[in-house]
């Protein structure tokens, strides 16, 4: 029983992981995207400001230029996020699946366990 108990917590302790990595990709996905903008932002203003917005131009801002190369490489690293979140997404969906299977059996298990107790148990006549 009580190895049944340890698998039981080791299942949802590996799911739990699994849920807590896709978490963790999602919001790092979500936190380029923000910074992203922000540059986007960035990028407009100094445009604005020098008056050139071509980027093959000789008087483009060497800040916007820096600014692009960065929200270029956080679109990039997003992307890699989000194959690496829909790798993250399967392997949580096979921890569920197996926690799932570890918990019926368990409770099937218990349920048994239980039955047997029911028909070890003495019968007592009631005397009236």
């Amino acid at each position: 029983m009580k190895s049944r108990d340890t698998l039981v917590r080791l299942k949802r302790f590996q799911a739990e992981e699994k849920r807590r990595r896709v978490a963790q990709i999602e919001t790092m996905i979500a936190e380029f995207a923000r910074m992203a903008g922000e540059l986007d932002r960035e990028i407009a203003a100094e445009e604005q400001r020098s008056g050139v917005a071509d980027t093959s131009h000789f008087a483009y801002s060497t800040y916007a230029r820096a600014a692009r190369t960065r929200r270029d490489n956080l679109h990039q690293s997003a992307e890699d996020l989000r194959s690496q979140l829909d790798e993250a997404k399967a392997r949580f969906e096979e921890a569920a699946e197996e926690l799932s299977k570890v918990q019926t059996m368990d409770l099937r298990d218990k349920s048994v366990d239980v039955a047997r107790e029911r028909t070890d148990m003495p019968l007592r006549v009631a005397r009236l």
